[in-house]
C-alpha cells in the first residue's frame, strides 16, 4: 500500500535542508491551579518545558520517556502545534508555526496546512471518536478535507483498504460499527487510521499503547512502524516505560529522548543510550525497568540518593537532578549542564562526560 496522493502543498516544495520540525529554546510555563484559600495569592508557575532545542527529520522516530510530570506530553503537543510555547520557536519546514497562526510576517505555509500535516493519537482513543458516528463517517472526514473532489464510492474504497491494512477484517463490518462496539485496541487502530488519512508528515503518539493489554502493545508498535514506511511519516512516541520507548526507537531506527523536570537530559540511538547511558537519570530509568534484562541495571537499590522528585514550580538550581544524583558534586548545584555530544547522535547533559570540567575537582554533595 502506498501513501495516498496529497493535495498540492507549499510544504512539499519547502527547502530540503530544513528539518521537518525544529524546536529552538522552547519553553512552556503554566500557572498552577489555585485552591480556594489561595485565590488572592500570586499563582505559582509550573516550568513544564524549559529551554529545549530539538530537530525532527523526515521519516524520523523519536521516543520520549521520563517520569510522570516531566513534561514529555507537553513537549510533544508543542512540537505539533497544539500547545503554544511561552518562549522559543517551533518551526515546520522552516515556517514559524505560531507566526503562521497569528498571520505575522511573510507566511509561506498556512497554519491550516501545518495542522493537517501534524497529527496526534491519544492514550484514550475513545474520547476522540464521536460516539454518535459510525466508523465509516469518522474516517470520511479526513478524506473530505484532504481530497474534497473524491466521491462516496472512492472514499469507501480507501476506508476499507486502510481498515484491512490495520487488521480490521472484514472492513465493511467494522466500518458500519459505532466506537462503543469496538475494543480498546480496535479504537486505537481507528484513531491511527484517521490520523494517517490526513496525509501527515508527523504523528504524535501520546501514550498511545499504555492503555492496551501488554500482549497488544508490541503488535500496535509494529503496526505503527509498518505504516510509517507506507505513509512516509515521522513519529514522536511518548511513553513512561523505557522498554516500550526502546522497542519503538530501536525497530524504527530512531532515537530515545530522556526528559527530567522539563529538560531533555539525554538523547541518542536506543541501544547505545540504554547500554551506555551518559546521564545518571537514564540509569534510574534502567533500574526501574526490570524487563530490559540488563545486568548493569540489576542492583537491588535504586541508583539515587532520594526517591522524591522536586517540585516543577521551584526546580533545583544548577543541574536539576543533583538533589537525587549519587554522582553529584558541588558544581552541579551552581551550573546547568548542556546537551553535548555528536549532533544527531548520542548526547547527554552531564558534567561527567567532560574530562576537563571543574566537576572533577569539586567536592561530592553530601546530604
Amino acid at each position: 500500500m502506498s501513501r495516498p496522493d496529497a493535495y498540492d502543498s507549499s510544504a512539499s516544495a519547502a527547502r530540503d535542508d530544513e528539518p521537518l520540525v525544529s524546536l529552538d529554546g522552547v519553553e512552556v510555563h503554566f500557572e498552577k491551579d489555585q485552591g480556594l484559600f489561595e485565590f488572592f495569592e500570586e499563582p505559582d508557575t509550573v516550568r513544564a518545558v524549559d529551554g529545549i532545542s530539538l530537530d525532527i527529520e523526515e521519516n524520523d522516530v523519536l521516543a520520549l520517556v521520563g517520569e510522570s510530570g516531566c513534561g514529555k506530553s507537553t513537549l510533544g503537543k508543542t512540537s505539533i502545534g497544539l500547545q503554544r510555547p511561552t518562549g522559543g520557536t517551533v518551526r515546520y519546514r522552516g515556517q514559524d508555526i505560531w507566526a503562521a497562526k497569528d498571520g505575522v510576517g511573510d507566511v509561506e505555509i498556512p497554519f491550516d496546512e501545518i495542522r493537517s500535516s501534524l497529527q496526534i493519537i491519544h492514550q484514550d482513543p475513545g474520547s476522540s471518536l464521536n460516539p454518535n458516528q459510525k466508523i465509516a463517517e469518522i474516517l470520511s472526514q479526513p478524506i473530505k478535507l484532504t481530497h474534497p473532489s473524491i466521491g462516496l464510492n472512492e472514499r469507501r474504497e480507501r476506508i476499507y483498504s486502510l481498515l484491512e491494512r490495520v487488521g480490521m477484517n472484514p472492513a465493511a463490518d467494522f466500518a458500519d460499527r459505532y466506537p462503543h462496539q469496538l475494543s480498546g485496541g480496535e479504537k486505537q487502530r481507528v484513531a491511527l487510521s484517521r490520523a494517517l488519512l490526513m496525509n501527515p508528515d508527523l504523528i504524535l503518539a501520546d501514550e498511545a499503547i499504555s492503555a492496551l493489554d501488554v500482549s497488544l502493545r508490541v503488535e500496535m508498535m509494529d503496526l505503527m512502524l509498518d505504516l510509517q514506511e507506507d505513509f512516509d511519516t515521522s513519529f514522536v512516541f511518548i511513553s513512561h516505560d523505557l522498554s516500550n520507548a526502546r522497542y519503538f526507537a530501536e525497530h524504527g531506527d530512531g532515537r530515545v529522548g530522556v526528559m527530567y523536570l522539563g529538560e531533555l537530559v539525554e538523547v541518542g540511538p536506543a541501544e547505545e543510550l540504554i547500554e551506555d547511558p551518559g546521564h545518571p537519570y537514564t540509569n534510574v530509568l534502567r533500574w526501574a525497568t526490570p524487563n530490559l534484562s540488563l545486568d548493569a541495571a540489576g542492583a537491588s537499590e535504586p541508583p539515587v540518593r532520594k526517591i522524591d522528585i522536586p517540585d516543577p514550580v521551584n526546580p533545583p538550581s544548577g543541574c536539576r537532578f543533583h538533589t537525587r544524583c549519587p554522582e553529584a558534586r558541588a558544581v552541579c548545584r551552581e551550573e546547568s549542564p548542556e546537551l553535548r555530544g555528536e549532533p544527531g547522535g548520542h548526547q547527554s547533559a552531564c558534567f561527567r562526560n567532560e574530562p576537563n570540567h571543574e566537576y572533577w575537582n569539586s567536592q561530592p554533595v553530601e546530604d
